[in-house]
């Protein structure tokens, strides 16, 4: 299965590699590609490995030997939308042929595409998603994430699995779980759409739950562990599971058991989204019952074919593009399970 995968993403990368080629052969002496990337956060650990799956790609592409090789420059928006709009301008002003934004405010890319447009420079948004009215706002704008109904759906599905096999989850014996949410953001669609939709799911499959607290962490994992240190505070033991937007926020969760030095038996399950390694680690070594994997690895892929045929003009006919606009990757559930013969293959 690793292996197979291993080959999969080969033939993919083989595939952009030959996009590339063939485009170069027809633009000679334009000179290199130069691809923008600006993200919201680079201490956002699922970012920060988005990235660095891009930039290995990247590496490969130039590893084949063109004559115009593509180069990255990179910046780090600190969670300030102002800087980011300046980095942008810089981007432009140093002559990038296409940018990658990971926005920090996804209500507010106007500025971003102004700038763009005016330049005609084409802007892929990644990570996370802007409004569906500004994406189409301009022909050369698109967008590379995956679905967070998706995820919310099978992290819920994922939790009631768990609490079906494990009755003893329900602590108390009452017939219900109670449970805490750890927020990512607030006012962010990921992490309203994550928090509903994996709650829907459990009561779908006919999990009786009552909400105890939910809190926003910021997707970090030290605000998720002061969050859950206060809400075991208030809650002790009454707190049976724990729903974490991403897996930073669940190994916050975790490392608050930790800290209070809760006995494995009498500690909530915990479960993220996102599948970082440090995710995957937690759930190998018990401290998450599961996780959500992101298709990162795809996403970085199809964020340079896409990149390379913005860029170039040649090869869009040839991505899954839906509505000209869109590439989403799929979700996929990773419990302890099926870690050996998916999670493994992931990072």
């Amino acid at each position: 299965m690793k292996r197979c995968r291993r080959y999969v993403c080969l033939a993919a990368l083989t595939a952009l590699v030959l996009i590339f080629l063939s485009a170069c052969g027809k633009k000679q002496g334009t000179g290199d590609i130069r691809i923008g990337v600006a993200v919201y956060d680079e201490y956002d650990t699922f970012v920060s490995e988005l990235t660095e799956a891009f930039l290995a790609d990247v590496a490969e592409v130039n590893a084949v030997g063109t004559n115009a090789p593509v180069s990255v420059v990179r910046y780090n928006a600190a969670q300030s939308q102002i800087t980011q709009n300046e980095q942008v301008e810089q981007m432009i002003s140093k002559g990038c042929s296409v940018i990658c934004v990971n926005l920090v405010d996804r209500t507010d890319p106007s500025m971003i595409i102004e700038m763009a447009r005016e330049a005609d420079v084409p802007v892929i948004f990644f990570n996370r998603e802007l409004v569906e009215e500004d994406l189409m706002s301009w022909n050369r704008l698109y967008y590379v994430g995956a679905d967070a109904f998706e995820s919310g759906r099978i992290q819920g599905r994922t939790a009631a699995a768990y609490i079906k096999e494990h009755p003893e989850t329900d602590r108390n014996g009452d017939g219900v779980i109670q449970y805490v949410v750890l927020e990512g953001e607030a006012g962010h669609q990921d992490a309203i759409v994550r928090s509903e939709t994996s709650v829907d799911a459990l009561i779908e499959e006919g999990i009786q739950i009552e909400k105890l607290e939910s809190a926003i962490a910021n997707w970090n994992r030290a605000q998720a562990r002061n969050r859950m240190e206060q809400m075991i505070e208030t809650y002790g033991e009454g707190v049976e599971l724990v729903l974490a937007n991403n897996d930073d926020m669940a190994l916050g969760a975790a490392d608050a058991c930790d800290s209070r030095e809760i006995p494995e038996e009498e500690r909530p399950a915990i479960i993220g989204i996102d599948g970082t390694k440090v995710g995957l680690e937690g759930v190998r070594n018990g401290k998450l019952i599961g996780t959500v994997y992101n298709d990162k690895e795809g996403q970085a892929r199809a964020m340079l074919q896409l990149a390379l045929a913005a860029a170039t003009g040649e090869g869009m006919e040839d991505l899954p593009l839906t509505d000209g606009k869109y590439i989403r990757l799929p979700y996929s559930e990773i419990t302890l399970d099926n870690i050996s013969r998916l999670g493994e293959e992931a990072p």
